[in-house]
């Protein structure tokens, strides 16, 4: 793991913060040779939707198949927001 002083790290800060974001390697910031702080990236909450994919495929036992048609409309499963007739 990476460590800079607390001096380096004003000087060079905006530089240092773009490393640990496209690295993801965690810095460690020192006051005297002391490490007394640790800069770590947030992980993101967005995937690429090729990495969902991937995922989801190798966690499917098998191919995926329809139950029904699919083409069937479903308005009759919900209720009217205006009243309480179904939708038609």
């Amino acid at each position: 793991m990476p460590t800079v002083s607390k001096s380096l790290l004003k000087a060079r800060m905006f530089a240092l913060f773009r490393q640990v974001e496209e690295t993801g390697e965690p810095l460690v910031v020192t006051d005297r040779g002391r490490p007394v702080l640790q800069v770590v990236r947030i992980p993101s909450a967005k995937r690429p939707a090729d990495e969902v994919l991937a995922e989801f495929r190798a966690r499917a036992a098998g191919p995926l198949r329809f139950v029904g048609d699919p083409d069937e409309p479903t308005t009759d499963e919900w209720a009217d927001p205006w009243g309480e007739q179904p939708l038609a």
